[in-house]
């Protein structure tokens, strides 16, 4: 069976003429010059700024024998304008650095942010949430863990974190979602998947 669709185009396809950076700190902000194949057949020359962010990951937690997740609380300064106020309630995540797998990542974000220790881990995707504009890669992963006693407040003191930690029905959890209460792109798109394969991962996790 053929597959539904293909990108007609690859990394041949293109060209990075000439790069400029912009700012260099914490992040990165480039400005590219680009050369690409058009879907008629010609080329086209193309300026674009880029924001550079690397890679990171998010997780769900999931109790699986008490059907709960576990999800924090932080501000973020990206939704100072959401009137809803700047407070996500949000998946455990955090950047690669180097020489982490993304395994790793999960297991000491888990311990940073929700004081949780993590068990099996199941890949669910790898995203870029936002293409326009953003260079970021982030793996989204589904992990067991043990809710019983993961509650409090946490976060590095030396990054400026202030993490409060929430345990949730899943059906609640779902619920937020659809409400729109919860209406960032890496939860909504872990607590989806983990609606959908719930009833299995409480057979591999009972």
């Amino acid at each position: 069976m053929s597959a539904p669709w293909q990108p007609e185009y690859g990394e041949k396809d293109f060209s990075i003429e000439k790069r400029e950076t912009l700012y260099d700190g914490f992040f990165k902000m480039y400005k590219l010059h680009l050369k690409h194949k058009t879907f008629e057949g010609d080329e086209i020359l193309i300026q674009r700024e880029l924001f550079w962010r690397d890679d990171a990951v998010c997780v769900v937690l999931y109790d699986a024998p008490r059907q709960r997740v576990v999800l924090v609380e932080q501000f973020r300064v990206g939704v100072y304008d959401d009137p809803a106020g700047p407070w996500m309630l949000e998946l455990v995540a955090g950047i690669v650095e180097s020489g982490e797998s993304v395994d790793d990542v999960a297991r000491r974000e888990a311990v940073e942010e929700a004081g949780a220790e993590l068990g099996e881990i199941i890949p669910i995707t790898r995203f870029s949430p936002s293409t326009g504009a953003t260079r970021e890669y982030i793996d989204l992963l589904c992990a067991q863990v043990d809710s019983d006693n993961i509650s409090g407040i946490h976060g590095l003191e030396s990054e400026g974190e202030d993490i409060k930690v929430h345990t949730l029905a899943a059906a609640d959890a779902y619920e937020l979602v659809r409400s729109g209460k919860v209406n960032n792109a890496p939860a909504i798109i872990g607590l989806q998947w983990l609606e959908l394969n719930q009833a299995e991962l409480d057979k591999r996790w009972a």
